[in-house]
């Protein structure tokens, strides 16, 4: 059977026309060469770190390898979700694939959390039963590991636009303040013979660590559980359209980023009239745009009696014995 339209593409459905909001659903800009760059420099001198770790029996240095271990497998994952995230959305993910961005550093969070978890077990075993430490071994290696830390955490924070990329950020600088205990170790060791300031300054940075992944952690679960965006108020977004000339009432209001920095919102308006839809919906677009910073606006008008408008015909009279909603 022939039809005069075609049969509508992924490319159409995805367009955004005049009105529409002024963002796409995937990320065009951010460029891979920071995180190749920090993932190569982070790679190699964690396997050197993992082998001067073990043989020099420091845990602030083990503690430091594995920090660098974890800090590659997060540019990694951090690598990866920015090729996905680039991805235009198809007729399959309607929504495109930003959110990968946001899983990877909540997956990120997660493995640090664990890691700090071993440092800490580890810390306390040895403050208990001390071991004996190449305090020599270990400043050096940990100053090197300093260097190269500062020249990735340098190349990262030219990308702080993008969450995944800050995650990453927190594990480096976390290793960052690893690097500077071991050191302060090492020198400690080396010059007093005092083993315990290893476990001792290994507790205090996985501490320190602890405070900022569970800042990243807290964002990412927030945006993947499509929570209401930091900065804007939802009980005051409902009362602002319900304040604009021609709304009866709102129901079903949904507010969300569509992408990190882009809010997106949803619900039904009740109005009297559909020929006052296009100058109501005109103001509600104007004020959520000036007020809250919402451009991404999709919204139902509905009669009186809660049905949708249809422009075709008139409003149905309301049933004897229906209840308004």
């Amino acid at each position: 059977m022939s039809s005069d339209h075609a049969a509508p593409t992924s490319e159409h459905l995805h367009a955004h026309l005049d009105g529409d909001a002024s963002h796409g659903h995937f990320i065009e800009a951010r460029s891979r060469t920071a995180l190749g760059i920090a993932l190569a420099m982070t790679l190699l001198f964690a396997l050197i770190e993992v082998v001067t770790g073990v043989m020099s029996n420091s845990l602030a240095l083990i503690s430091d390898a594995g920090h660098m271990v974890t800090d590659a497998a997060a540019l990694g994952l951090a690598l990866l979700a920015q090729l996905i995230a680039k991805r235009p959305p198809s007729s399959r993910h309607s929504f495109g694939f930003v959110r990968a961005e946001a899983l990877a550093a909540f997956v990120n969070c997660l493995a640090m959390l664990a890691l700090v978890g071993w440092i800490i077990y580890e810390a306390v075993q040895r403050l208990t039963h001390p071991e004996p430490v190449q305090g020599g071994v270990v400043l050096v290696v940990a100053a090197i590991g300093a260097a190269i830390n500062l020249i990735v955490a340098w190349v990262l924070s030219r990308d702080s636009d993008s969450i995944n990329t800050r995650a990453a950020l927190v594990n480096v600088m976390g290793d960052l303040l690893g690097s500077v205990a071991a050191i302060a170790a090492g020198a400690i060791i080396y010059f007093t013979g005092w083993v315990r300031i290893d476990p001792i300054l290994s507790i205090f940075v996985s501490l320190l660590i602890l405070k900022s992944t569970w800042g990243i952690l807290r964002e990412s679960y927030h945006f993947l559980m499509e929570g209401v965006p930091h900065g804007i108020d939802y009980l005051q977004v409902g009362a602002d359209l319900a304040e604009v000339e021609g709304v009866l009432s709102v129901h079903d209001l949904h507010v969300w980023d569509m992408s990190p920095g882009h809010p997106a919102l949803i619900g039904h308006l009740e109005i009297r009239d559909l020929v006052e839809w296009p100058e109501v919906l005109k103001r509600v677009r104007e004020m959520l745009f000036d007020k809250h910073g919402i451009d991404h606006v999709t919204l139902q008008p509905e009669a009186l009696d809660g049905l949708p408008l249809d422009p075709h015909c008139k409003p149905a009279p309301t049933p004897r014995g229906h209840a308004r909603r």
